[in-house]
């Protein structure tokens, strides 16, 4: 049996003015981790997939600006939706005895790195 959980990179690198939804998605992270622990015995795998700005309608306000950490708004870019459901195809198809923990897909030029 697999499972999986999604949430966004905001554990690692959160955006200003967003303590609520980084404790949530630190959360999300501490649960895969207890759960693939406690799933071994079971044949319990269990991955998180961390998106950043995939082309949705909820991210379709970042074209027109998104706040940084220096208190600035920039236009972030996004990436077809499509490839996180295919990140997700792959990790499914893959046998028990192998497992992607955690995986990050983001559009490259996202400011997620060195955002923190």
């Amino acid at each position: 049996m697999a499972g999986s959980s999604t949430t966004a990179p905001s554990p690692h690198a959160p955006r200003p003015g967003s303590a609520a939804y980084t404790a949530t998605k630190h959360a999300i992270t501490g649960l895969t981790r207890s759960l693939s622990l406690d799933g071994r015995p079971y044949n319990i795998a269990c991955s998180q997939i961390d998106i950043g700005n995939a082309a949705t309608d909820m991210t379709a306000r970042m074209a027109a600006g998104v706040r940084q950490a220096d208190g600035s708004l920039r236009a972030e870019p996004t990436f077809d939706a499509a490839h996180v459901a295919s990140t997700i195809v792959h990790m499914a198809g893959l046998p028990l005895d192998t497992n992607v923990q955690f995986v990050t897909i983001m559009a490259t030029a996202m400011p997620f790195i060195g955002r923190g």
